[in-house]
């Protein structure tokens, strides 16, 4: 198809020969042609909603090309606008028989690799973090991502009749500007690239930006993959409200960058991370050849951070993609492992939430590893066929949810979290024994006691969770469950509490007891005690006064088995997560007055069956 046709115009009749396809397809008629050849040339083909290899899966045949976008943002302050440097795959025939294909981006600052960086000493008071850290050897930058950037899902996807584009993030390989970890330029490099396949923007051949390049071979709709950071660029592009962007799949990915490096006030480190935050994974990901251009920049992310307070402020609001939620309308497939401690559920479960208030088309893809994992290929197939190919798949009208349960099954619910959770209420009881476990239960105990811990920050939360007694943790467990009892959402605790000293970190974890064998740690949250008000202000502590601390832990879906107990585990420190300062900080908490709100599928009333069930 020409160039000179309206990109508009070009998206609406390649996806009316699209529908056409799939109605012959799910006619029956296409089983016509012979088994053993795809049709000459070959055509978008669908069956049973999902996007078929009909295209050469040869990649020497394809078309392959790389391009330089120019972005709309001078982050490097060079008074030019910055490059993105992409590469391009896609089928011939949409050189020979002017086939326009809808595009599959990938927008990683990862595809050069990374330079070795340091992280921030996390043994210290709080509120007193050292100014510097120790340097890091000079990154030497390769030619690795020119004229090839990756060969990643191109044999996935261009045989299905889709363009694949991997794009290189600011400041990474041979791309322009700069990092910022989250920051607002980040997000226009991917917009950039997106204008441009819609015609709304610049590309050259080269980056002396001499001859220019267009995309008069696609149809101008695009949906982004990736995991991680590749996962999180997706949301930020998103978030832009960038037409074009049709639909997203971001996998165990940062909706919210303050989410990631802090959490209540606290300053908290991503899990096997300690001491990491946003100046050091820039640091990490700037591997462009001009190592001295972005270094004012990334010492201004060092600057603004504010390791002393952990509060929120409009350094780290700029970061927040969900301020922004009201723009995205990008078919979004969240998926996110339930034990991913890198990037932890409250990302997903945030946008998730966002998403479904927006009435954006949404499904969401929970299993029971940690960092990264795909949903099914056919769940993606149905994704990117419908909302970029708008085939129309049904996929409107499947269920919303689906968990890989603790058995391996993959299980289909209506929608997340479950509709049949309740909220559950259970009150704190005082331990019957010094240094012991207490009650957590639906009924109150009038006790007014007072049970103090002493912070330890070189003793692991699993230490403390295990131990029959501590004087460094409180715990308050159920009574045995009769029947499994399954988790849908996200714990939170109300504590009433009092420090003797102006500062300290305060750590809840949600544990189950087996009836033999260790305790295993479900989930876990972290406050701040000075951020009891807003994770954006830090409001004094006098010593020895009593105040209520309430913050969430992260969301989870998980199955109490028969036989366990539920336990509630209050600590201050966590060595794996939180700054860790000196041993010594008292912690005295009030039970009576202190509760934990589990979301769990069928309430109080189930809760008090299992109960029952086990007497």
């Amino acid at each position: 198809m020409s160039s000179a046709v309206p990109t508009t115009a070009r998206r609406r009749l390649t996806r009316t020969a699209a529908l056409l396809t799939a109605v012959i397809a799910g006619a029956g008629l296409a089983a016509a042609a012979p088994a053993y050849a795809s049709p000459e040339p070959a055509e978008p083909t669908f069956v049973d909603g999902l996007s078929q290899a009909v295209f050469t899966k040869n990649s020497a045949e394809w078309i392959n090309e790389e391009a330089w976008v120019e972005s709309d943002v001078d982050s490097d302050r060079d008074g030019k606008p910055d490059l993105v440097h992409i590469d391009v795959s896609r089928v011939p025939e949409t050189n020979t028989a002017g086939l326009d294909v809808p595009v599959i981006m990938e927008l990683s600052p990862y595809y050069a690799g990374g330079s070795q960086v340091t992280n921030w000493p996390v043994d210290h008071e709080l509120g007193d973090p050292p100014a510097t850290k120790d340097p890091w050897p000079a990154y030497v930058p390769t030619n690795r991502t020119s004229p090839t950037i990756s060969r990643s899902l191109e044999s996935t996807w261009v045989p299905r009749g889709f363009a694949v584009v991997h794009a290189e993030g600011f400041g990474s390989g041979w791309s322009e500007g700069c990092p910022t970890s989250g920051g607002t330029n980040e997000s226009l490099a991917g917009k950039a690239v997106v204008d441009w396949l819609n015609g709304r923007a610049k590309a050259y051949t080269k980056p002396d930006r001499a001859t220019e390049v267009a995309a008069d071979w696609t149809t101008g709709s695009v949906g982004m993959i990736g995991t991680s950071y590749n996962g999180t660029l997706p949301i930020g592009v998103a978030s832009t409200g960038v037409e074009g962007l049709d639909a997203i799949v971001p996998v165990s990915a940062i909706s919210d960058w303050y989410d990631y490096y802090r959490a209540n006030g606290a300053v908290r480190a991503p899990g096997g991370y300690q001491g990491e935050d946003l100046d050091v994974l820039a640091d990490y990901v700037y591997t462009r050849f001009d190592q001295e251009i972005c270094q004012p920049i990334i010492d201004e992310l060092r600057a603004n951070e504010d390791r002393a307070t952990g509060d929120r402020s409009a350094f780290w609001e700029e970061r927040n993609y969900l301020a922004n939620a009201d723009k995205i309308h990008a078919a979004t497939l969240v998926a996110h492992g339930l034990n991913d401690w890198n990037v932890m559920t409250k990302n997903a479960a945030a946008l998730y939430e966002e998403l479904k208030a927006h009435g954006v088309p949404h499904q969401i893809y929970l299993h029971q590893g940690g960092h990264g994992g795909n949903p099914t290929d056919t769940m993606l197939n149905r994704w990117f066929t419908r909302y970029l190919y708008d085939v129309d798949n049904g996929v409107e009208q499947l269920p919303k949810a689906y968990i890989v349960r603790e058995d391996k099954t993959l299980t289909e619910y209506p929608e997340w979290p479950d509709p049949a959770m309740e909220d559950v209420k259970l009150k704190l009881a005082p331990a019957a024994t010094a240094d012991g476990v207490g009650a957590l239960a639906v009924s109150r105990n009038p006790s007014k006691a007072f049970e103090d811990l002493v912070d330890d920050a070189s003793i692991t939360a699993a230490q403390l969770a295990a131990a029959a007694t501590s004087p460094n943790r409180l715990a308050y467990r159920t009574g045995t469950l009769g029947t499994p009892m399954r988790l849908s959402g996200t714990p939170t605790v109300s504590l009433r509490l009092a420090v003797d000293r102006p500062k300290a970190n305060l750590t809840a974890l949600l544990v189950e007891y087996p009836l033999t064998g260790s305790p295993k740690i479900i989930t876990r949250g972290w406050m701040d005690v000075e951020n009891r008000e807003s994770d954006a202000v830090t409001t004094p502590v006098t010593p020895g006064t009593a105040y209520d601390f309430s913050f969430d832990l992260q969301p989870k879906d998980y199955v109490f088995q028969t036989g366990s107990q539920i336990g509630v585990v209050v600590l201050s420190s966590d060595r794996e997560y939180t700054v860790r300062p000196a041993p010594g900080t008292t912690l005295s908490l009030q039970p009576f007055a202190s509760e934990v709100h589990l979301p769990l599928v069928g309430g109080t009333e189930a809760l008090n069956a299992s109960l029952h069930a086990a007497r």
